[in-house]
């Protein structure tokens, strides 16, 4: 059954930003802090493995506001620096750097005139020259700040945050920051935005809660003790058409408006039992439409959908983390079947595939990845026969992006093209025509696009 309606994709336009920077400098913590130069901090596996060594890139857009005094563009930049200073005192391993130790390994250090970067540029556009500033546009690019000549998943001696303030020509800015994964996971990354958008609007410092970094509670166990076979990071369905395909053809960037009524039928559709969540559905359907669009060869092969689980509630016997704690604290999920039984199956059988999967993630399996990692370690991304899923729908991104300006216009990530196994379920930004909507975003080959566009409108 088409639920066109339902279903809406959203349009971006190719854009040319022009941009000036005019300034490029260090913030260092205000006060002092419990480290000294030299000094070094331990990394769990999971802050480690090579899928967090990436720095994930985020913008957020600000209208003008000429009912708040604090909106001129100096002012602007003064309470972001401020706030960010106070927010590197007890925020500080940000101010650090990464280095390999033994194996491979990586550490944050401290060392003379680290901090983080932060960059203030200015463009002659308006944000009206932008477009439809709600939908994820990889046009943005020039908002975020990179290195000239800057290698591909470089995070050794860079700066471990990176914030870009560029300012339009109707007086509105975006804020681009790029964050190191390995510091912190996206509920991590939450909690230090809203520690710094808190501390901007009180004018004073705000923590709530207080970071703690706690790592050493996802030590290894000695000896390790691997219990499960963890897929997600092996390599699997080797001669299968699908990798083939995403990285031999040019990818588009797809993104669509999901309705809460489209979302609670296609809930309802597979609501086997009451463990069933949306997410479960729509990670389901999107995995299945996606599989059928690229016409995945051969129907034997194997296939896996991978997808971050929230392991903080599932620390509980052994040792827990406590309240504050903003490094890497996710366990990957993995479902696996082949792509006969993905494409020919029933939407309810995909479905709890991916619920247990969710429901497998234990604090067992967790302690087993991280002794998995500490043996193995391995040094790429498998990308074989895989469709990742992030799920930034969980976050309050919007009201923690709150500096003293109101809500963003748009907060989230700006390009998915080059992880082409990526989509990312994102909270609709406008809360007057939201109503529980969420923005669906995945980058596909061109001949694959509009297939997959009405296969995800169906409802079968």
């Amino acid at each position: 059954m088409a639920m066109t309606s339902l279903v809406q994709e959203l349009q971006f336009p190719p854009l040319d930003i022009p941009i000036t920077i005019n300034r490029i400098f260090s913030i260092m913590p205000a006060g002092p802090i419990p480290m000294t130069s030299g000094d070094s901090l331990y990394l769990s596996n999971i802050d480690d493995m090579i899928g967090t060594r990436v720095f994930t890139p985020t913008i957020y857009f600000y209208r003008p506001n000429i009912h708040c005094h604090k909106f001129h563009q100096k002012t602007v930049m003064k309470v972001l620096q401020d706030a960010l200073a106070s927010v590197l005192v007890p925020y500080y391993p940000f101010s650090g750097r990464l280095r390999e130790t033994k194996n491979g390994k990586l550490e944050v250090f401290i060392g003379p005139e680290q901090g983080v970067l932060m960059v203030e540029a200015q463009s002659n556009v308006a944000l009206a020259d932008l477009g439809d500033l709600t939908v994820p546009n990889p046009a943005w690019s020039p908002l975020i700040y990179k290195f000239p000549n800057e290698g591909h998943y470089k995070v050794i001696d860079m700066p471990l945050l990176i914030a870009q303030v560029t300012h339009f020509s109707c007086g509105g800015f975006s804020l681009g920051l790029r964050t190191c994964h390995c510091l912190c996971d996206g509920l991590g990354a939450m909690q230090f935005l809203n520690a710094w958008s808190s501390t901007a609007k009180a004018g004073m410092l705000v923590t709530n809660p207080n970071p703690c970094w706690d790592r050493d509670v996802l030590r290894p166990r000695n000896p390790p003790l691997i219990k499960y076979p963890h897929f997600e990071f092996t390599r699997i369905g080797e001669g299968s058409s699908l990798t083939m395909t995403l990285w031999q053809n040019k990818l588009v960037q797809k993104c669509y408006r999901v309705s809460k009524e489209f979302q609670s039928r296609l809930k309802k559709l597979v609501q086997c039992t009451p463990t069933c969540t949306t997410f479960d559905a729509m990670a389901a359907h999107v995995w299945r439409s996606w599989v059928r669009a690229l016409d995945v060869k051969p129907p034997d092969c194997w296939l896996r959908l991978t997808f971050s689980v929230n392991a903080r509630p599932k620390l509980i016997n052994k040792a827990s983390l406590r309240d504050g704690f903003y490094g890497n604290a996710l366990c990957v999920a993995c479902a696996l079947t082949t792509v006969s039984e993905l494409v020919d199956g029933r939407l309810l059988d995909a479905t709890r595939l991916v619920r247990d999967a969710r429901l497998g993630i234990s604090e067992e399996y967790v302690r087993s990845t991280v002794d998995y990692l500490e043996v193995y370690r391995p040094s790429r991304l498998e990308f074989d026969a895989k469709l990742s899923i992030t799920q930034w729908t969980r976050f309050s991104i919007y009201e923690f992006a709150d500096f003293g300006w109101g809500r963003p216009v748009y907060a989230g990530p700006i390009d998915l093209t080059p992880t082409p196994q990526i989509c990312i379920f994102l909270p609709e930004g406008d809360q007057t025509t939201s109503c529980g909507s969420m923005l669906v975003c995945i980058s596909l080959p061109e001949q694959a696009a509009e297939k997959f566009g009405e296969l995800f409108s169906l409802l079968d």
